[in-house]
């Protein structure tokens, strides 16, 4: 265990738990990521071991069959995954936001039909709320239900879905009028549908289609797809909650654990960039001596140090924010940002270190400079981390009078 991104006050099982992960990722992970990414080919063994470890009910209660552990021990599980490889924790990300907002918001129906089996992995979850051209502005979202009898027929187009093709069930936000009168803010009429689909690309259910895979820069072997919907009919006990309306505040919800995750996964990129760049720069001579012997070079692993540090611990003040039960969006979305942006640093410095031999695909550092811009823009861009982070600002310093 590194002297760096040590969490203080874990209990017993919590320790096991990652030290067990933290094995998995040595053994399993990082002999194979590279290859794998560089073939953009689906980690199935990396999953199925994820599976056998549980690691798919971690969050879930222990009344369906999960592991019943806190966000915080989820998140240092995905920092520890990611410093493996970055794309097989948002493999597990979409599937725990979607229990979490089962087991907060769903129907009792729901929870049990759901939970257990995704507890085991059988079934895998996916979310989605944007759509092309919208980006950010969730409040624009375009995508709509039609009532129909006690069913709800959806149409649209959606982007960006992490497991598009490997999920199956899929949390989709759209617009739902129905019940609502003229002039209802769009935040108010949206309701989440949890859409069973086959697992696969081309028509997975009647007027679903997941075309593709989205060929993306970094971030590969994970699926990332669009979705369309042509008048898809969902049943009435498949609004989650059992009420339309609701789904906007759900979402949020949800993205508030995603974006812990997505802090997480930051720091895990940040970790293993350090890792590579501390290693190096003890192995490579320059001028007669390691480059780690050069002022310059300490310099950098200084500065990487003391961002892999203080990320870490703005994440885990984030997860243990919303574990007490209080509104963490201001740390959430903190932590998402510095992570993010640090995450970028620390990567681009272990880049340097290794000089030309970071271009060269055989080193490690490649990948993962591809892969830190996604952090950049995943679960809302780093602008709108400040928009947030500024709105909940001048909320609690509010001048009085």
């Amino acid at each position: 265990m590194s002297r760096l991104a040590q969490t203080h006050g874990l209990t017993d099982v919590q320790r096991e738990i990652l030290a067990t992960v933290r094995d998995f990722v040595d053994k399993e992970i990082l002999p194979v990521a590279t290859e794998l990414e560089h073939r953009d080919e689906y980690p199935q063994a990396i999953v199925d071991g994820l599976r056998e470890l549980g690691l798919f009910g971690l969050m879930i209660p222990e009344e369906y069959g999960g592991l019943g552990e806190s966000l915080l021990t989820y998140a240092l599980c995905v920092e520890e995954i990611a410093r493996g490889w970055m794309s097989v924790s948002g493999i597990i990300n979409t599937h725990f936001i979607v229990a979490y907002m089962i087991d907060r918001h769903g129907t009792r129906e729901q929870r049990e039909t759901f939970l257990p089996r995704m507890a085991l992995g059988e079934v895998r979850g996916a979310f989605s709320m944007s759509e092309p051209g919208l980006g950010s502005d969730v409040s624009a979202i375009t995508s709509k239900a039609v009532r129909e009898g006690d069913d709800h027929l959806l149409t649209g187009q959606k982007m960006w879905l992490t497991n598009g093709g490997t999920s199956s069930l899929v949390a989709v936000l759209v617009r739902s009028d129905e019940g609502h009168p003229a002039g209802t803010p769009p935040h108010k009429s949206m309701t989440t549908f949890l859409i069973e689909k086959e697992p696969g690309f081309g028509e997975v259910r009647p007027g679903l289609t997941i075309p593709g895979k989205i060929d993306k820069m970094g971030y590969k072997g994970v699926d990332t797809t669009e979705m369309i919907m042509d008048e898809v009919r969902i049943p009435g006990n498949r609004v989650l909650g059992g009420v339309t309306g609701r789904g906007f505040y759900q979402m949020m919800d949800g993205v508030e654990v995603g974006r812990v995750n997505v802090a997480a996964r930051g720091c895990g990129v940040a970790q293993r960039a350090f890792e590579l760049g501390v290693s190096y720069a003890q192995q490579r001579h320059a001028f007669g001596r390691p480059i780690a012997g050069h002022q310059a070079i300490q310099f950098k692993l200084a500065e990487m140090a003391t961002k892999v540090e203080a990320a870490h611990a703005m994440m885990v003040n984030a997860a243990r924010k919303k574990d007490s039960g209080e509104r963490n969006d201001l740390e959430a979305g903190m932590a998402k940002y510095l992570a993010s942006e640090y995450c970028k640093e620390v990567v681009e410095d272990a880049f340097r270190i290794h000089g030309g031999y970071g271009f060269s695909k055989e080193y490690e550092i490649e990948r993962l400079y591809r892969e830190a811009p996604m952090l950049l823009i995943g679960e809302g861009t780093a602008e709108i981390q400040k928009m947030i982070i500024g709105r909940r600002l001048l909320e609690e310093y509010r001048l009085q009078g």
